[in-house]
């Protein structure tokens, strides 16, 4: 199991999920460019000292993280609100790379495309989504759930 981040343009989101990744031995992979440098304060307090414990991959392109997710033969499991299927009814398997799009935007068509299944995490009607570290949080959870990924 992987996480991958779109483009994030909000730091203390993505050092929540870095640090998240540190603690679960999750690899965590940022699809540049960041709306931020990686030496941001902010992007340094939410992960602490777990910042240097967890496997950071850093993409130059979406290009090229998905020259590599081919050449690794990874699926991609994009979290997006446009989809129609729910986290909770999806099979995830080890070799998954969970994929969260940019706070302000979420994932570009392209992007959505080349995704081997969206999933979505139900809100009520009416509201849009939620915090994407808690998504991510949330996705990831279940994840580990159903492949017995969790740390022992």
């Amino acid at each position: 199991m992987q996480i991958a981040l779109y483009q994030p343009d909000i730091a203390p989101n993505a050092g929540t999920i870095l640090r998240m990744c540190a603690c679960f031995g999750i690899p965590a992979h940022i699809v540049e460019p960041a709306g931020f440098p990686v030496g941001d304060r902010a992007f340094r307090r939410a992960g602490m000292d777990y910042l240097d414990r967890v496997e950071l991959l850093r993409h130059d392109s979406w290009e090229a993280f998905e020259s590599w997710r081919r050449r690794d033969g990874r699926t991609l499991v994009a979290f997006t609100t446009r989809a129609e299927r729910s986290f909770l009814a999806h099979r995830f398997e080890a070799r998954d790379v969970l994929l969260f799009g940019r706070e302000s935007s979420g994932l570009p068509d392209t992007v959505h495309a080349a995704a081997d299944a969206r999933l979505r995490i139900p809100v009520r009607p009416g509201l849009r989504s939620l915090n994407v570290a808690l998504a991510c949080a949330m996705a990831l959870g279940e994840a580990l759930r159903q492949t017995a990924g969790f740390p022992d």
